[in-house]
């Protein structure tokens, strides 16, 4: 059975596409949808057509599970079939709800007129997966919506709404109502307009920027930083500026092209396995397959601090009640109050309304007594790092939780079983390790503990995707995945500026590679006085020298650099002195660095981290690995990975440069044997 089907409503064709659950473009509705088309244009009593899906959306693009295969490639393709739409002799009405994401928002285009219910979504988000839309989507969007608002759509992937596609002339009409009903009722108005109105053939909308040509260059400088390293971005500029300055059929042309480029490249490889590791990730291995959840009614976090606050507001957005617990009524009334204040914030932008701010704030519960957790499902230690502080507060929690309550521990490094094992239901405790600002940073590392029971593992991993995270599962080890592989890169770029590197020179390496910034310029965005003794009189590393000092990052206008009124970063000769001071008495000699060696031993090592991590079953896949660190530490996601990238970097090059390394990296170093064993075979860490 094909999943297009027709039937007339009158002299309206009705043309059906019926492809759960997202009616995606693979090739069997891509061919259903040339039929009706020819089906219409060869029955005289057929005066118009509307294209629309069954269930919960529109065609919201692709068909992924067709992605690499013969069928993606099988005729007819994406771009013969919305030119077969535009070239209907009779006119052709799309009629939009859910979402019409990159070929489908390339069908509507194709279409003569478009009419949506309020609620629905356009967009082409292509350029997420390191490409553009390769069906007329850069010649037609522009010509429709105007370039401004095609160049924003297309170079950054993000939707607009129905109102405002239909106030950018997107949409032609909004439906309140049944849509198929006022969409053929439409059609019906339209049926005998002539000329047919063909998006290909207007050129109105592009005279904007034929008046003010530099429209392009000013979009790219406002968005430089953002589509910083990313290819795609560039090339669906470059694919409008041709519909600007060519004639249609050449502008096809030129989007073909561009597209074929992105296509044959690292980055679109990388944006696209990363797509697909990011929906694997959520997938454990080893489970009964009948494990229900929990159920998770009212969630009760200890700590108001900074990730206390941050996790509680997670569970309010998603109207989760919350049970907040400080030792002092000042720092409860300051965490509540900065709560407030980020709601507020989020209002002032638009993103919530005043009546939401007060409903997730209504929803909390501020309490001094541990004992109030009583009636909670979830409980999160939020609080500070130390491993007998923790024992303590899971000692009392085992008390006071009922039984079946979850018992999660937001700890960074520590050992959940250490910790499970100071209560009496090691089974219901887990790892829930938050980043920080935990109400923004969408990763969360659900670490199982030797006797975590299934369904708390189901649990956490389904709550997890109620509060919007990308959760990965990562077994008990110091630092687990993220922390974990985030040590050698710290060690090594520690050490390389006793030997003569300067912090300047390590960050540009790391931000030239793509990272948000390198290892000296988070440390003074996080505070350099993290994990510091506090004793300014014991002075054991170029750390410790700068803390004595007051020097404890941007907090304090100055740490492994200065800074300005603005924030602004300059290289600090106090600092230099410190860091050679240091190598004098360590009796480091101080030489010139490479920044192939700063490569080396500081993103090497962390590949070399990663695959111990897997020798040792700490992660389950090597792409969880890689969405940790692309969600959690700003790893770019056009190089897909530390583990996709050594890969594509190829396995024997990262073993050699660690080699050419080993001496440096000291006695404690050691090549994991899964690196090597895989380097010596020609295999990889991801398919």
């Amino acid at each position: 059975m094909s999943p297009i089907s027709t039937r007339k409503h009158g002299d309206v064709l009705i043309v059906t596409s019926n492809n759960p659950p997202v009616n995606a473009l693979g090739h069997a509705v891509r061919e259903g949808l040339v039929k009706a088309i020819e089906q219409a244009d060869s029955d005289d009593d057929v005066k118009a057509v509307v294209i629309r899906c069954e269930g919960q959306t529109f065609f919201a693009g692709a068909d992924i599970s067709e992605f690499g295969t013969p069928k993606s490639f099988q005729p007819p393709m994406l771009p013969q079939v919305v030119d077969i739409i535009e070239n209907c002799t009779k006119p052709v009405v799309a009629a939009i709800h859910g979402t019409a994401f990159g070929g489908g928002l390339e069908v509507a285009l194709a279409s003569h007129y478009r009419v949506a219910v309020p609620s629905a979504k356009l967009g082409v988000p292509e350029v997420k997966l390191g490409l553009l839309p390769g069906a007329g989507g850069t010649q037609r969007l522009p010509r429709a919506a105007g370039v401004s608002k095609a160049l924003e759509m297309a170079a950054t992937g993000n939707p607009i709404s129905a109102k405002e596609a239909c106030g950018v002339g997107l949409i032609d009409r909004l439906i309140e109502g049944d849509l198929e009903q006022h969409a053929v009722a439409f059609a019906d108005q339209v049926k005998d307009v002539r000329p047919i109105p063909r998006t290909s053939e207007r050129d109105d909308k592009l005279a904007e920027a034929r008046e003010n040509p530099a429209i392009f260059d000013e979009f790219r400088k406002a968005n430089a930083r953002k589509f910083r390293g990313f290819d795609a971005p560039e090339a669906n500029i470059k694919a409008i500026e041709a519909a600007v300055a060519r004639p249609y059929a050449e502008g096809v042309l030129e989007e073909r092209r561009l597209f074929m480029e992105l296509m044959s490249g690292t980055q679109a490889r990388a944006q696209q396995y990363f797509f697909f590791a990011e929906r694997k990730a959520s997938k454990i291995e080893g489970l009964p397959e009948d494990t229900k959840p929990r159920e998770i009614r009212r969630v009760g976090v200890i700590g108001a601090g900074t990730m206390g606050g941050g996790i509680s507001m997670n569970f309010l957005s998603a109207g989760i009640p919350v049970t907040i617990v400080e030792m002092a009524q000042e720092a409860l009334d300051r965490g509540t109050g900065v709560m407030r204040k980020n709601y507020e914030a989020s209002a002032a932008k638009g993103r919530m309304s005043a009546e939401q701010v007060e409903q997730a704030m209504g929803a909390l519960k501020p309490t001094l007594s541990l004992e109030d957790l009583a009636d909670c499902d979830l409980i999160i230690e939020a609080v500070f790092e130390n491993m007998e502080v923790k024992k303590d507060i899971f000692g009392k929690l085992d008390r006071i939780a009922k039984p079946g309550a979850i018992l999660a521990s937001n700890t960074s490094y520590l050992n959940v079983d250490e910790i499970a094992a100071s209560t009496s239901r090691p089974q219901d405790v887990v790892g829930l390790h938050f980043f920080s600002p935990a109400n923004i940073m969408k990763l969360l590392e659900v670490v199982r503990g030797a006797k975590t029971a299934p369904d708390v593992l189901v649990t956490a991993m389904q709550i997890a995707k109620k509060i919007r995270k990308v959760a990965v599962v990562a077994g008990v080890c110091h630092g687990f995945i993220g922390n974990r592989m985030l040590m050698p890169r710290q060690v090594e770029a520690t050490k390389l500026l006793l030997e003569g590197a300067t912090p300047e020179q390590i960050d540009k390496v790391h931000v030239g590679f793509g990272m948000p910034m390198g290892p000296f310029q988070m440390a003074d965005l996080a505070g350099v006085d993290i994990g510091w003794h506090r004793d300014p009189n014991r002075i054991e590393n170029v750390r410790d020298a700068l803390c004595a000092i007051d020097r404890w990052g941007q907090k304090k206008g100055a740490g492994f650099y200065d800074y300005d009124d603005k924030r602004q970063p300059s290289p600090s000769p106090k600092v230099q002195e410190i860091i050679e001071d240091f190598s004098r008495k360590q009796g480091v000699e101080r030489r010139e660095v490479s920044d192939q060696e700063i490569i080396e031993r500081t993103l090497y090592t962390m590949v070399n981290e990663g695959a111990k991590i897997l020798e040792e079953g700490m992660a389950q896949r090597a792409s969880d690995i890689d969405v940790v660190w692309v969600y959690g530490y700003g790893w770019p996601v056009y190089r897909g990975g530390p583990m996709f990238w050594a890969d594509t970097e190829g396995l024997p090059k990262i073993v050699e440069g660690i080699r050419r390394q080993q001496e440096r990296l000291g006695s404690e170093f050691s090549l994991s044997e899964l690196l090597l064993r895989k380097a010596e075979a020609g295999e990889k860490f991801t398919r």
